[in-house]
């Protein structure tokens, strides 16, 4: 009787333990970051962390990611980079899998900035907002310059 219920106790411990599965560490690669604005790679996708000012809260990061397809990653620098030299008339719009992300574009001191304003799951009600960005900053981010 004692072997049943000491097997039955072993038996019911490894079933309570198969319950629990371990997922590999999936680390990200940063790419380039400058102070709370940074991008990070994992195979294909890259992300855009950055700490959102909209909110009171000084501890809310956000982030937004996107895949490289067809040189997605240069053809999101040159965009930018592009509206510091010819600096559009209104927000530049690009709608991402699962965002919306608006470039708006401000001079701030005479030196063209860019913020990114995310408008998270789509919804114009929730939006978060990167500090603005001056072109060497976008450039650190970026990795541009750098071995990376």
């Amino acid at each position: 009787m004692k072997k049943i219920i000491l097997l039955l106790t072993c038996t019911f411990g490894i079933s309570v333990f198969s319950q629990i599965k371990v997922l590999k560490n999936e680390t990200l690669v940063e790419i380039g970051k400058d102070n709370s604005v940074g991008l990070f790679k994992k195979d294909d996708k890259f992300t855009i962390n950055y700490q959102d000012l909209n909110t009171s809260n000084l501890n809310t990061f956000r982030s937004f990611s996107f895949l490289d397809v067809n040189g997605d990653v240069e053809g999101l620098y040159k965009l930018i980079t592009d509206g510091f030299i010819d600096q559009p008339t209104g927000n530049v719009t690009l709608e991402l899998p699962n965002d919306i992300i608006e470039l708006h574009y401000e001079k701030n001191y005479g030196q063209p900035t860019v913020q990114f304003i995310q408008y998270i799951n789509k919804n114009r009600k929730y939006v978060g907002k990167s500090q603005f960005l001056n072109k060497k900053q976008i450039d650190k981010i970026f990795g541009v310059g750098t071995n990376r």
